[in-house]
């Protein structure tokens, strides 16, 4: 069966996993910092998201025979950087990042709660997640004011990759954002504590609350769904191939609720870097296609391992290039997400509601806008569909 391999998936398989891991690293560090993680925690979450997504790709494929690629909740990510810390610290954040994956494991054993995510209009669902992206993808603008001679190398790599290639966009932000760290901090210096083996795997006991479910599980779990999960589902079927969503649903969601008490943001299906792989660029037979996929998994089992050195070089670099590789990387999905919300000629005040609730950063009774947002253009569809 090995012998079946093609370099195109191989290549293909390893490209893959190195664009999304560059698009999207520094979204999960901020993620995870912002919801009042330490240093030491930032990178055990970041090592066990990349593992559970390098394992799930492994074995999905494996089991299913389809390029059926896994990545983080990039969305999920985003949403965490945009939150507040609760009451109860890192703690707090864990328990709700239980509460969505027992969500998405529920889902699996649930197909009725699977439909009913999917029957949220695609305007509002849109509108949510760009509600949530907004605020990060704000922060190269804002970063480009008061750091200019930091911000603009990456401005400029980041648009010449887009010029060239949309997928080489975010690798030559990483490789500028690398330039300007070692030109302008002591990086070997400040990276000299930092060790270069595996990070601190120690678990954080969850706190569970009300508020965190509903202020940030919920909310969570509605943008891994509805922005990752089902859009990745989608890319697999677009091209021929068939797929049985609860039992790939229920994995993905037990490897979430396994790496939730040591701060892992949830893991679900990809639909960029599986139209990367389910496409000819990945091998001329369909059906040996699902090794770029395994190839992936692999690649992202080996790069959970530098964790630790990576979040160490995070730590030293100055933290508008941080934030600002994050917001740039956000922002074609910022586009794709705006251009959703308000598709709708006719129903343009629901997800406007929705948007401008969970762009805000406001919290009503200690739950935060995302949710309000949701439920304001709810009613307000409904209401206007009547």
């Amino acid at each position: 069966m090995v012998r079946q391999v093609s370099f195109s998936a191989i290549y293909m398989g390893v490209l893959a996993a190195f664009v999304g891991y560059a698009a999207s690293f520094a979204i999960v560090l901020s993620g995870i910092s912002a919801v009042g993680a330490s240093e030491a925690q930032v990178a055990t979450g970041l090592f066990f998201a990349t593992l559970a997504m390098g394992l799930c790709s492994i074995v999905l494929p494996a089991l299913s025979r389809i390029p059926a690629a896994v990545a983080w909740s990039t969305p999920g990510a985003a949403f965490l950087a945009s939150a507040h810390v609760l009451p109860g610290g890192f703690a707090e954040a864990v328990g709700a990042l239980a509460v969505c994956a027992a969500l998405i494991v529920l889902t699996g054993f649930v197909p009725a709660l699977g439909r009913l995510v999917a029957a949220i209009p695609k305007p509002l669902a849109n509108a949510l997640l760009a509600g949530v992206l907004l605020r990060l993808c704000l922060a190269p603008a804002q970063a480009l004011g008061t750091a200019p001679a930091l911000i603009l190398p990456l401005v400029l790599a980041w648009g010449a990759g887009l010029a060239w290639h949309r997928m080489a966009a975010m690798p030559l932000t990483i490789l500028a954002f690398l330039v300007v760290t070692f030109l302008s901090v002591d990086v070997t210096a400040g990276m000299a504590a930092g060790g270069f083996g595996l990070p601190a795997l120690e678990a954080v006991m969850p706190v569970f609350s009300l508020q965190g479910a509903i202020s940030v599980g919920l909310p969570l779990y509605l943008v891994t769904m509805a922005g990752q999960n089902i859009p990745g589902f989608a890319v697999l079927e677009l091209n021929g191939y068939a797929v049985e969503r609860q039992p790939m649903i229920r994995r993905t969601g037990l490897a979430s609720l396994l790496i939730a008490p040591f701060g892992g943001i949830p893991v679900n299906m990809s639909a960029i870097t599986a139209a990367m792989m389910a496409g000819e660029d990945a091998g001329r037979d369909p059906a040996q296609r699902y090794w770029a996929a395994i190839t992936s998994g692999v690649t992202y089992v080996a790069i959970a391992f530098c964790s630790e050195p990576i979040v160490a070089l995070a730590g030293v670099a100055p933290p508008e290039l941080i934030t600002a590789v994050a917001g740039l990387a956000l922002v074609p999905a910022l586009v794709s997400a705006l251009s959703g919300a308000f598709s709708v000629a006719d129903r343009l005040e629901a997800p406007a509601l929705t948007f401008l609730f969970a762009a805000s950063g406001m919290t009503l009774l200690g739950i935060s806008g995302a949710f309000w947002g949701t439920l304001a253009g709810v009613l307000v569809w409904v209401v206007k569909r009547r």
